[in-house]
């Protein structure tokens, strides 16, 4: 079972505003991305773009699953769930009024993920034990680390190919996310995802990262193995302090 995504030229924005410039990039079978760049430069429209919440202008976005190409631009952002594409937003995006349980639930949507419902939700309570301890507590009083396990919980729930992480760090106190991209790595390698993470924090995207490509101003300015990006001179700049 092979899957393959490819992004190609794409421009995309809100309204008058353009966000995405051109954008190209390419993710094979078992790979861990990663979008690097700080705030503001595109990778959450991207990420937005491949579940199909924000439409590109120019451009496509094509998803290879076991021989069959997939048009993401053409379909709704269910169908693009339906493929097997889950996504960790930004801010987790939980419902806080719902318990731990519920959330994990509503996860598990699409059509192909309701028969092993019992199956995930074991898995990620195997995964995540605080989330068992806590199945009964509303996810608006977790902490923040807790959310974070809560919401990648949620999209494992939909047994996904590709997994979408969209800054995994924001919000959490440095061990935590140490812990947060060291569980993403775990579970990529145990449940055979492909990872695109989209993440400003260099030091721990590439811990876990095979590629990267850095965006800033809505452009793709360079990519590499990670390698290539801790000689690059744009990770220097902006991530390594070489430059004010």
């Amino acid at each position: 079972m092979a899957l393959s995504l490819a992004i190609r030229d794409v421009d995309a924005g809100y309204g008058a505003v353009r966000a995405l410039h051109g954008v190209s990039l390419g993710i094979r079978d078992g790979e861990t991305v990663a979008l690097l760049g700080t705030n503001g430069n595109g990778k959450s429209t991207l990420m937005k773009c491949i579940m199909g919440m924000v439409r590109p202008t120019r451009g496509s976005v094509t998803l290879e699953i076991d021989g069959a190409r997939h048009d993401l631009v053409r379909l709704s952002t269910e169908e693009i769930v339906n493929l097997g594409v889950a996504m960790v937003p930004e801010g987790r995006r939980l419902f806080p009024k719902l318990t731990v349980e519920e959330n994990l639930l509503l996860g598990a949507f699409r059509p192909l993920a309701r028969a092993d419902i019992g199956k995930n939700l074991a898995f990620c309570f195997e995964v995540f034990p605080v989330l068992v301890e806590r199945r009964r507590q509303l996810a608006g009083s977790l902490s923040g680390g807790q959310q974070q396990m809560l919401a990648i919980g949620r999209a494992l729930m939909s047994a996904p190919r590709l997994l979408l992480v969209d800054e995994p760090s924001v919000g959490l106190a440095p061990i935590l996310v140490s812990h947060t991209i060291t569980k993403i790595k775990e579970l990529k390698e145990r449940y055979g995802l492909t990872v695109l993470m989209a993440e400003q924090n260099f030091h721990q995207a590439i811990r876990i990262a095979d590629r990267g490509y850095i965006i800033v101003h809505g452009e793709i300015v360079f990519e590499g193995d990670v390698a290539a990006l801790e000689q690059n001179e744009l990770v220097k700049n902006y991530y390594l302090g070489s430059a004010a």
